[in-house]
C-alpha cells in the first residue's frame, strides 16, 4: 500500500482553508496503480455473490465501475439530485457544512440484490450511510463499503459501523 500512498497528492486549503485534500489525481492517471488500486479494493469481495457496485459521485464512478467491470456485474451511478433524467429514489443527509442528497433511479436495484458501494474516501461518513440507505430502499443488501483513502481521525467508520468497511489506505 506504500506504492499507493506514494501516489496521493496533498493539496492544502482545498477546497476551503484548513483542509488538506487528498488528490488521487496522480494514482488514477497511472494505469498501474490504478490498476493496483482496483484489485486490492475487491479483493476482500472476490468469490461473494455480488450483483451490482454503487458508486458516488464523482470519483466513486472511476473506481466503482472499473471494480464492477472485473466483477463482471452492473454499475449503479449515485447521483446528485437532478443529473439523473428518470424517475428517483433520493435520500437527503447533513454534512458538517450543510445538507445534501443522492439519487438513484428507481429501476437500479432489485429486492435481493447484493451491492458492493465504492468510493474514493471516506471521511466523517455521511456520504456513505446516506448511500447505503438509499440502496436499502430497494430491498437491496450492502455486501460492503470499499474505499481508497480512510481519514480516520473523523471516524467515518462508526457512522457505518453496521456495514463491512474495507480501506485501501489510512491517513
Amino acid at each position: 500500500m506504500e506504492r499507493l500512498k506514494s501516489y496521493i497528492r496533498d493539496i492544502p486549503d482545498f477546497p476551503k482553508p484548513g483542509i488538506l485534500f487528498k488528490d488521487i489525481t496522480p494514482l488514477v492517471k497511472n494505469p498501474a496503480t490504478l490498476r493496483l488500486a482496483v484489485h486490492q479494493i475487491l479483493h476482500p469481495f472476490l468469490g461473494e455473490p455480488i450483483t451490482a457496485v454503487a458508486g458516488m459521485e464523482a470519483r466513486g464512478f472511476i473506481f466503482g465501475a472499473l471494480v464492477a467491470w472485473e466483477l463482471g456485474v452492473g454499475f449503479i451511478p449515485l447521483r446528485k439530485p437532478g443529473k439523473l433524467p428518470y424517475n428517483v429514489h433520493t435520500v437527503s443527509y447533513d454534512l458538517e457544512y450543510g445538507s445534501a442528497a443522492l439519487e438513484v433511479h428507481i429501476d437500479a436495484l432489485e429486492p435481493g440484490d447484493r451491492v458492493l458501494l465504492i468510493d474514493d474516501l471516506l471521511a466523517t461518513g455521511g456520504t456513505a450511510k446516506a448511500s447505503c440507505e438509499l440502496i436499502e430502499q430497494f430491498g437491496a443488501e450492502v455486501a460492503g463499503c470499499a474505499f481508497v483513502i480512510e481519514l480516520d481521525d473523523l471516524r467515518g467508520r462508526e457512522m457505518i459501523g453496521r456495514y463491512r468497511v474495507h480501506s485501501l489506505l489510512h491517513y
